[in-house]
């Protein structure tokens, strides 16, 4: 990969604390077969029904990336009906993330409401990202679950090695860290199998070398996976 080159060794690593700088762009999303399908799907939304989607998948799963990609590649606009928006313009591509958090607040169900309406009578597309089934979530207003339980679903699933490696590794570039390639695998082999686990203790190691200015070791992966697994 291209990006492997923005890698830098931990001898050239500076002691302050460098901003993140997440790479969200195709060519750093690595596809796989957790992934696969609903990549899929989002690059064929002329064929959505209703062109209406929802992109399923647990926290840190990559949902946040592919709607970037599809923000681009369809000059959709991003909304949350958290806060108070215009309507788009008739025929837009809207994309709206984390749809779960406006369930059981009464003015974002609203607001939601009249935009899938909008949307849906003008001909425009709407794809929405959630960390749970629309069932689970506690949508309150009953003309909106009616309507989001009507609209097809894709999933990202659950890590399968390779992606998780990669996940690994986009954690670690991100935050331009580079530790050496058995700290990685130990890492990778004891860690949780979630995309969460993967990208908190990249967090975590990172704050850690810092404090104690010194490389990532496999010492200080034990620690922190250690006192991870004992907080499940």
């Amino acid at each position: 990969m291209g990006k492997q080159k923005t890698m830098i060794s931990m001898a050239e690593q500076l002691s302050f604390e460098l901003p993140v700088k997440a790479a969200s762009g195709r060519d750093a999303f690595f596809i796989s077969d957790a992934n696969r399908t609903a990549v899929s799907m989002l690059e064929n939304s002329a064929h959505w029904p209703q062109r209406k989607m929802i992109l399923l998948g647990p926290k840190k799963c990559g949902k946040t990336h592919l709607l970037k990609i599809w923000i681009k590649e369809n000059e959709a606009l991003k909304i949350d009906p958290l806060n108070d928006f215009d309507q788009p313009s008739d025929g837009a591509s809207v994309v709206v993330d984390n749809i779960q958090d406006m369930a059981g607040i009464s003015a974002a169900e609203t607001r939601m409401f009249h935009l899938h309406n909008h949307l849906h009578s003008t001909g425009g597309f709407l794809l929405m990202a959630s960390n749970m089934l629309i069932s689970q979530s506690g949508f309150q207003l009953a003309d909106l679950l009616s309507r989001l339980q009507g609209i097809s679903c894709t999933t990202v699933q659950r890590p399968d090695d390779k992606l998780l490696r990669a996940v690994l590794l986009k954690a670690f570039m991100d935050r331009q860290l580079s530790p050496p390639p058995t700290v990685f695998d130990y890492i990778l082999k004891n860690m949780s199998r979630s995309f969460a686990a993967a990208f908190d203790i990249v967090k975590q190691l990172d704050a850690k070398s810092l404090a104690e200015n010194r490389p990532i070791s496999r010492g200080m992966a034990t620690n922190i996976l250690h006192n991870s697994i004992s907080h499940d």
